[in-house]
């Protein structure tokens, strides 16, 4: 889930709204893969919450979204870098098991709504139902690789990797939903990207219109006037990945009031001498500060391959061939005019 920062960082100047993703065109960008899988497999779904499926009963919500929304980034003008989550820290294992639960409980919620006939809860509580299987995950790969999209295999968190790359300056910026990517130390954050668009607010017949946003770390830790380490550390008081409960009774203006008065998480605790915390916060704080990343990666752009993409989509998984044939024309169309707009050459959009 991440934490949530969102109460600090909106009241501050370091975020702005993108109208227009051209705005960014020409833009390398690294997507946090499993977050944008993820929010496929909870948007794209039936009326009734069921899941984009195939004649074989195999879910294809994530390969829906992957390819479409992938295609709107390219014709937009951005150029795309997917990572892929490694192994995750020992530490997250127990929000791993909380989040199994949860999806458990909301898939037994989903079949009593659909008995009772009750479609409209029946759709939220599917939405947390989605499961993101190996096999889901290297058709995935399989499809970006079709596309001619780059993608790189993280040796633990993707969000990481993601946020070593971009301050590398081998991409601009990282797209994720989650705020961890600043905690990562990433230079730029894009978030809703991947869920831009019209979205209906739950239980009521309301839509609002979600548009991308950039948060800027440095302009971010300005205008709160802390440090990333100190930021690091207001997470680790309201809750993340490897803490998933924080401290009880510290909410983000409070756990801010506490870090600028007190300077560290260690010190701050000391002064709330009720409160004792069952977690290890010097190895939280090590994830975030000296994630493991690797250098191990070539970012290269190819033609997309039509055979390819309709063996995938259309001849395994049955998708429209018409509809995925107009899209593939639609990807390499958008090649073209970036090429012809940026006037340097075949070459140049195959380069960083």
């Amino acid at each position: 889930m991440g934490v949530n920062l969102r109460e600090l960082v909106e009241e501050t100047a370091a975020v702005r709204t993108i109208n227009d993703l051209r705005e960014l065109r020409g833009k390398v960008v690294v997507i946090d893969a499993y977050n944008a899988l993820y929010q496929f497999l909870a948007a794209i779904r039936q009326p009734d919450g069921t899941p984009l499926m195939d004649s074989k009963g195999r879910v294809t919500s994530h390969l829906s979204g992957l390819f479409y929304r992938t295609i709107n980034l390219v014709e937009s003008g951005l150029k795309p870098v997917y990572v892929f989550d490694g192994k995750p820290p020992e530490l997250k294992a127990k929000e791993i098991a909380e989040r199994l639960a949860v999806r458990e409980e909301f898939a037994k919620k989903y079949e009593e709504a659909i008995a009772e006939g009750l479609i409209e809860e029946a759709r939220k509580y599917a939405q947390a139902t989605g499961r993101l299987t190996s096999e889901m995950v290297e058709d995935s790969k399989k499809l970006l690789s079709a596309m001619g999209i780059p993608y790189v295999n993280a040796p633990s968190e993707g969000e990481a990797q993601a946020a070593y790359m971009a301050r590398k300056g081998d991409a601009w910026a990282s797209i994720s939903q989650d705020y961890d990517s600043l905690l990562f130390n990433t230079p730029r954050l894009l978030r809703n990207v991947t869920i831009s668009g019209k979205r209906k607010l739950p239980g009521k017949e309301v839509y609002v219109e979600i548009k991308p946003e950039l948060i800027e770390l440095d302009t971010l830790l300005k205008q709160l006037g802390i440090t990333r380490e100190q930021l690091i550390d207001i997470a680790i008081f309201l809750g993340t990945d490897f803490n998933p409960e924080g401290v009880k009774g510290v909410g983000p203006k409070t756990a801010l009031k506490l870090i600028k008065t007190h300077g560290s998480f260690e010190k701050a605790i000391k002064a709330l001498p009720n409160v004792k915390i069952d977690f290890n916060y010097e190895e939280i704080r090590k994830i975030f500060l000296n994630p493991p990343v690797t250098d191990a990666y070539t970012i290269k752009w190819d033609e997309p391959n039509p055979e390819l993409i309709n063996k995938i989509l259309v001849e395994e998984h049955d998708f429209s061939e018409s509809r995925v044939s107009g899209a593939v024309e639609r990807l390499r169309k958008a090649y073209r005019d970036f090429l012809k707009t940026q006037a340097r050459g075949l070459e140049a959009w195959f380069k960083k």
